[in-house]
């Protein structure tokens, strides 16, 4: 039963940093520029298609990622697995900036063939914020 308790209380700490974490950064791009950021623009781009040279000719965010963001993805190309993208089901997910920045940028390049905007990171982080209430 305390282990039970300690699991719970655990599981809400780590959500809250992921909370407090993700409002810094999206504080951050405000500060660089940024408007309100959107879940709906962010679930846009998350879907949309990019042309792309070599193999993968095409690619999305939902490609590797899916579109269910409770969902283990997997990249397209290595095979390799992706942990969910939920912060709901993956709490520690959104809860270290420096990694949110790593691969916001590793991503963007791959999948976009370019570095993304602060406004469509900010975008990006709202609608993955989303997948915590659904």
């Amino acid at each position: 039963m305390k282990q039970m308790i300690f699991a719970a209380l655990l599981a809400t700490a780590v959500t809250g940093l992921a909370h407090a974490d993700s409002a810094a950064l999206l504080q951050q791009y405000a500060q660089q520029g940024a408007s309100t950021p959107s879940a709906q623009r962010g679930q846009a781009m998350w879907q949309q298609t990019f042309a792309a040279s070599g193999e993968f000719s095409e690619r999305s965010c939902a490609s590797c990622h899916t579109s269910d963001l409770a969902r283990a993805g997997k990249h397209v190309k290595t095979g390799k697995s992706i942990e969910p993208m939920s912060p709901r089901v993956n709490p520690a997910r959104l809860s270290d900036n420096r990694k949110v920045e790593k691969w916001l940028l590793r991503n963007c390049k791959w999948t976009l063939g370019r570095e993304c905007s602060v406004q469509e990171k900010a975008d990006f982080l709202a609608y993955i914020k989303t997948a915590e209430m659904i």
